[in-house]
């Protein structure tokens, strides 16, 4: 029987999916909404599937919800706030055109998740977590950094790509502190009840801050509410799953197996775009399936 505390390894397989699919669906919103009211996107039609997961998980099991202790709410927000804060720095690697070369230094998200993680929630990290990370992030840096465009961006983006990381791995950090706050006996609504709340914080910012800025993008988003759905829902199942896997382990393991999502993206590369794998992405996949499967293993062990 499949142990409980592994159930995070199937939950963060899954959400890794959903992800891809999310940002397959953004990617062609972008066009009409650009890049903030395309990512505004997931939190706007993402929040009202997330409480309607709530719902149905106090329906099926006759919970109460959580009455939240005053230490969640500064967890919460600091993962909503990261979270924006480091799309918000991703969008800005895609003005400086060097995001290719970027998103090397963002995956490495999965070695500052394990050293925030350690510093803040006291969460163990051991040799063989650590070698499992190191190889897994050099496969994504050996797929990432290629040819002349490694040689662009310059340090500028070098300190985004890193920054943009780090944001997203104390917006992690942040949401499972949020969730071993509640101190609840059913992990599934601690974090089904942090992803809707971290959800509802983001769409009012972010729905705030554009009728503040650019209330037209806010009626471009009305208005192309037909594909938003699908991406708002991936989103926000994509939500459930990280926050399930946050729920049971360490951020470091979960952003590490989290790294498979690179190997999806090579897959609809290769299948959807019949374009085929170069020698160099060859041994990048095998570094992070190799990672990914030490990780596994140690965990066990």
């Amino acid at each position: 029987m499949f142990a409980t505390s592994l159930l995070w390894i199937p939950f963060t397989l899954l959400a890794a999916a959903g992800q891809t699919a999310r940002n397959a669906m953004q990617r062609e919103l972008t066009a009409t909404l650009g890049t903030v009211g395309a990512t505004h996107v997931r939190f706007l039609f993402g929040f009202p599937f997330a409480l309607a997961i709530l719902a149905g998980i106090v329906f099926l099991t006759g919970s109460a919800l959580p009455n939240p202790p005053g230490v969640f709410w500064p967890w919460a927000v600091l993962g909503a706030g990261a979270q924006i804060l480091a799309t918000a720095l991703m969008l800005a690697t895609m003005n400086d055109r060097s995001f290719v070369v970027t998103i090397a230094y963002i995956k490495t998200e999965a070695i500052q998740a394990a050293a925030f993680g350690l510093i803040f929630l006291g969460d163990r990290v051991t040799p063989g977590t650590i070698a499992a990370i190191l190889v897994a992030t050099a496969g994504v840096v050996v797929i990432s950094l290629k040819g002349k465009a490694a040689l662009e961006g310059g340090l500028r983006s070098v300190l985004l790509g890193l920054f943009s990381g780090a944001m997203f791995a104390i917006s992690a950090v942040g949401y499972r502190g949020a969730i071993l706050s509640l101190g609840l006996p059913s992990f599934v609504m601690a974090a089904t009840f942090t992803v809707a709340v971290g959800l509802v914080m983001q769409a009012a910012t972010l729905t705030l801050y554009l009728a503040v800025r650019d209330r037209k993008v806010l009626t471009a988003i009305m208005r192309a509410w037909r594909p938003s759905l699908f991406a708002g829902f991936m989103g926000a199942v994509a939500s459930e799953f990280w926050f399930l896997a946050f729920a049971l382990t360490s951020v470091a393991n979960v952003r590490t197996l989290a790294l498979v999502e690179v190997l999806f993206a090579q897959a609809i590369t290769l299948f959807a775009f019949k374009q085929a794998t170069s020698r160099r992405d060859a041994i990048g996949i095998v570094l992070i399936v190799v990672g990914c499967a030490l990780l596994i293993w140690v965990q066990e062990r």
